[in-house]
Order: structure tokens, then sequence, then C-alpha cells
């Protein structure tokens, strides 16, 4: 059996970490209501620090799961949305929501 052949059908390693992480997860969760400004997603998920929170952001940003915007006059004001790779990903956090409250 080929290297190949031992992965097909398997999920790739890095969308595994991915979705094992508890911040990331929590940020596509609050993104599914819309676009979010950074200071927005920190107060709303409350227990995570801004470098923490931008280190997942980028990750998030690089696998194309969030889309980044920052306004035209204040670069300082930089919203986050899922894309709509990020969007196919709501049906997993529903289904762990179900698998936690059953």
């Amino acid at each position: 059996m080929g290297a190949r052949e031992s992965h097909e059908g398997h999920c790739q390693a890095a969308v595994l970490r991915l979705l094992g992480d508890y911040t990331t997860l929590r940020i596509i969760d609050y993104l599914r209501f819309g676009e979010m400004r950074f200071t927005e997603l920190q107060r709303t998920i409350g227990d995570v620090n801004p470098v923490t929170l931008t280190s997942r952001l980028k990750r998030l940003e690089a696998m194309k799961i969030v889309e980044r915007t920052e306004a035209t006059l204040n670069r300082q004001s930089v919203t986050y949305k899922l894309s709509a790779r990020g969007g196919k990903l709501l049906p997993v956090l529903r289904e762990i929501q179900n698998f936690s409250n059953g």
C-alpha cells in the first residue's frame, strides 16, 4: 500500500488540527452571525488574549475560512466574516452541539 493510498478517505491533518482547537471553533461559531470587528470578537469570546485571537484569525484566513476586510479610511478598523468555505463548517458545529446536548 503506497503512501497516497493510506491517506485516502481520511481527513487532512491541517483540518483536524484546525477543528481540534477550542478558540478556532468559537471564532467560527460567532462569525456565523455575520461580520465582526476584531474587538467585538475578542469581547464576545471573552477569555482569549489578543495574541491568540490574532494567530487563530490569521490561520483561518490562510485556509480561506475567514475573510478579512480593512476599512479604506481607517486601517485600524478590520472586520472578519466567514467565507463560503467557512460556512461549510457550520453543519460540523451543529453536529458538535447536537452531540453535547444528547
